[in-house]
């Protein structure tokens, strides 16, 4: 990061219009940019040409705003955030003619987050840190922290940094003996479960002890989900879970603070345990997915962390 004593003063092009005395040392405002007198932008930001950004608006430091992007009022924008051109923010979910709102909604695109060429994203939602919106993309709901969305609307396709740990070819009858893969997320781990196959069918098991690291006191099981749907996007303070997908394939991101893993659930004979203070997510849910999910507690909602700024903080404290 840049010492701010070192910046050079902030750079207005001559055919700009900045109204607002709020601009960070370091931030240069190009050609036919207008910015009216109650907007704040941080330090080495970057205003290309034809943006126009209203009162109520905040960039932070080294925020880059690509030419043809209108800010309006609500709309706050963190650090490091890159937003591509002719992206289209809106500002009133039911506008009309000379009826304004009397509050705006907050629109909040978080630290590292980036936004595609013509993107839209409409009035209230929240962009999580590090995510990545896709050229084109609709956005109408919340996108998760580090997360890929593309499409009309927009739908989790991926995440970033979670290196894909595919089952299938490994653990298939060819394979039975190969090694599961190590995931990397602390605590984390895959357990291979055994499968018995005569003339009525197949079935795998699992022992406490065994297979299972701990002794089940409950159980659920995930079923017809809509594919784009995700699920889960929490950990647990106490609680370990175990889960299997009996049919179809679903998608677990684990998370730990630091390591990031990516792995594809689509045999029976393979269970995945989560500790505590692992945030999981599940997505990409096949059309006849089944999910098993066994846990160490019975239900408690404090147990939950639902907010993943509040696990970060969480592992921060369990660490200091």
């Amino acid at each position: 990061m840049t010492d701010p004593e070192t910046l050079a003063p902030s750079f207005v092009h001559s055919h700009a219009l900045v109204e607002t005395p709020h601009v960070g040392a370091g931030s240069r405002i190009w050609a036919f940019a207008h910015v009216l007198p109650g907007a704040r932008i941080g330090r080495e930001a970057n205003i290309c040409d034809h943006v126009f950004i209203e009162n109520d608006v905040v960039l932070g430091d080294r925020v880059t705003v690509k030419c043809g992007v209108q800010l309006w009022d609500g709309v706050h924008v963190e650090d490091d955030v890159y937003i591509g051109p002719n992206a289209s923010f809106t500002n009133d979910p039911a506008p009309r003619s000379r009826q304004p709102q009397a509050e705006p909604l907050r629109t909040r695109i978080r630290s590292g987050a980036s936004i595609g060429a013509n993107v839209t994203i409409r009035a209230g939602v929240t962009v999580g840190p590090g995510a990545l919106v896709t050229d084109g993309a609709v956005v109408t709901r919340d996108v998760p922290p580090r997360a890929i969305v593309a499409g009309n609307p927009a739908h989790i396709t991926g995440y970033l940094d979670t290196p894909p740990v595919p089952l299938g070819a490994r653990v298939s009858a060819q394979a039975l003996g190969a090694a599961l893969p190590t995931l990397t997320a602390r605590g984390a781990g895959l357990v291979r479960l055994p499968k018995i196959v005569d003339l009525r069918g197949a079935l795998s098991f699992g022992e406490i002890g065994a297979h299972l690291p701990f002794t089940p006191q409950r159980f659920f099981v995930v079923y017809d989900v809509p594919s784009e749907e995700v699920r889960g996007e929490h950990a647990h303070r106490a609680c370990h879970q175990f889960l299997v997908c009996l049919k179809g394939a679903v998608t677990i991101v684990l998370d730990d603070g630091q390591a990031r893993d990516e792995v594809r659930l689509d045999t029976p004979q393979v269970g995945l345990h989560i500790p505590p203070m692992v945030w999981g997510i599940q997505y990409r849910f096949s059309a006849d997915a089944v999910m098993l999910v066994l846990a160490s507690d019975t239900y408690d909602a404090a147990d939950y962390i639902r907010n993943y700024d509040d696990f970060l903080a969480a592992v921060k404290a369990d660490a200091a």
